[in-house]
């Protein structure tokens, strides 16, 4: 090859792996879009099947199969990928943590090059088992890359941020969220990925280079009919469970005024104070850490002014501040409501690794920098919703609405089903930048893969109003202070996705991607070496 193309090996392999880079980084913005927030469905496969392409080059007939070659490939997309999805994390480390930037810039690289371990492997043994045909070695690269997909998701408690899936809230894929959940949409476009590769994959024939029109029609087949399939794989309709009038709070509390007692605390103290001491609605709902305090460090009888406000009349409020617990303190909401004999409470359960829990060898690292509340407690999986006016609110609390199979928990039983979801945030953390957008995403998918609406409170963006189509229905601008007054439909039934992640969670991608995976291995034994 390097003899044909009449560069140097080095510089022929230094610009494939600048390719590699290219393509990760078109992963990133797939998800959502730098210039507009929007996902980009066909990027997201496009660069996936640029990946695949290398991959089918480096196992083709007739030449090595060096499956390291084929792990560093596939580690450097990933890396690439996964730096281009979250570098924002250094703006919470370096801005608003104190740590340098250096430190930061190599925190950030690493958490991403080790994450990347998963799909180097992928890769790997996608090369290394060497499957036979187009098709199933389509179905083969779609099943390792879920795998890696769920080892991100699930290993040292995961970080699933940015998974593939998340481009598809809009476009063809869109409507297999209720039946697959986001997993599942990222096996769909993997496989389609692969199928597309092989359509535009030029093998040598002897004569020269030439195209198989084969893989041409398999890929064809391979897009077309996902696609068109999809609008029919619609669950039936949903029922209805009544309207809601509710008011977002956005406070833009600026994350580095948010704890200083004379700023920013002072500045959420009177803010929300007095959006709840009159709401615009029959259910008020806060950000997260809305008040950053503990109730006992609040002002003396602040909480239960609040508290007495709704104890009579129709408005009731979920507040997020934290809470003292068994285990010291945790990220929580209370709810006021009118003939509550107690507060209702969530805690949060699944907690960010270095924001708000501190693995023991790692406290070292998070010592260098200056984060408050950095070690919470654990809630309880399925915690009760917040009952009221007839609709079922069940809350999560910043990134927890990554994981759907947690949310989903809730939809065991049909008739305690959430009729609406909730999440609370606070992005400050990440300043202005694409986090928001890529959170956004993240909502729109738990929408449709439950058939429920999403309200969004933050403290900067995006609060939002998400239907039960994944649509965005309302929003106010982000970086704004304000308050977003919305009708909002709950709604029942059960999605099929729903029902069966609640009962087995994600088991079934998991073993059915392994399956394929020991069939391979299996194949390529008998196929000797």
């Amino acid at each position: 090859m390097a003899a044909r193309s009449g560069l140097p090996p080095l510089l022929l392999a230094c610009l494939r792996l600048l390719g590699f880079v290219v393509a990760g980084l078109a992963q990133a913005l797939s998800i959502a879009a730098p210039w507009n927030g929007q996902p980009l469905w066909w990027l997201q496969i496009l660069s996936l099947a640029a990946l695949v392409w290398q991959l089918e080059a480096v196992r083709s007939p007739g030449r090595p199969t060096p499956w390291r070659v084929a792990a560093l490939h596939g580690w450097v997309f990933s890396t690439a990928w996964l730096c281009g999805t979250f570098w924002w994390l250094f703006i919470s480390m370096h801005t608003y943590g104190g740590l340098p930037a250096p430190m930061a810039s190599v925190a950030v690289l690493a958490l991403a090059a080790a994450l990347s371990l998963y799909y180097a492997a992928a890769c790997g043994v996608f090369v290394g088992l060497k499957p036979s045909g187009r098709l199933r070695a389509a179905l083969l690269f779609a099943a390792l890359w879920t795998l890696g997909e769920l080892l991100r998701g699930h290993w040292f408690t995961g970080f699933p941020w940015g998974a593939g899936g998340y481009a598809h809230v809009e476009g063809p894929l869109a409507g297999y969220a209720p039946w697959l959940g986001v997993y599942g949409i990222g096996t769909a476009s993997a496989g389609i990925a692969a199928l597309l590769a092989a359509a535009v994959r030029r093998t040598d024939g002897g004569q020269g280079t030439r195209s198989r029109m084969q893989p041409l029609a398999a890929a064809i087949a391979g897009l077309v009919l996902p696609l068109a399939g999809a609008p029919l794989l619609a669950p039936g309709p949903d029922a209805s469970r009544g309207r809601i009038d509710v008011a977002l709070l956005q406070g833009n509390i600026p994350q580095d005024e948010k704890f200083i007692p004379g700023g920013g605390v002072a500045t959420a103290l009177q803010w929300y104070g007095e959006q709840l001491h009159d709401p615009k609605a029959p259910l008020v709902i806060t950000p997260e850490t809305a008040f950053p305090l503990l109730p006992s460090q609040l002002p003396p009888g602040y909480l239960d002014a609040i508290a007495a406000r709704y104890v009579q009349g129709s408005q009731a409020a979920i507040v997020g501040l934290p809470l003292s617990g068994r285990d010291g303190y945790t990220n929580s909401v209370i709810g006021f409501q009118p003939g509550a004999a107690e507060a209702y409470r969530y805690d949060k359960h699944h907690l960010v690794p270095f924001g708000e829990f501190v693995p023991g060898v790692f406290r070292w690292f998070t010592a260098m920098m200056n984060i408050p509340l950095g070690d919470f407690g654990r809630g309880g999986l399925a915690q009760a919703p917040f009952v009221w006016q007839g609709q079922r609110i069940a809350p999560n609390i910043c990134y927890e609405d990554l994981f759907g199979e947690e949310i989903g928990a809730n939809f065991r039983d049909s008739a305690a089903a959430p009729t609406l979801l909730l999440n609370v945030s606070n992005i400050a953390w990440f300043g202005d930048s694409i986090a928001i957008d890529q959170h956004l995403a993240i909502s729109r998918m738990r929408a449709l893969e439950f058939r429920r609406p999403m309200l969004r409170a933050t403290n900067t963006g995006a609060t939002v109003v998400i239907d039960h189509m994944g649509r965005v229905t309302h929003a106010l601008p982000r970086l704004t202070r304000g308050v977003l007054v919305a009708d909002v439909e709950g709604r029942g039934g059960i999605t099929p996705y729903a029902w069966w992640v609640s009962r087995v969670q994600l088991w079934p991608l998991w073993i059915g991607a392994l399956l394929v995976v020991a069939v391979a291995a299996l194949a390529r034994r008998q196929r000797g070496r």
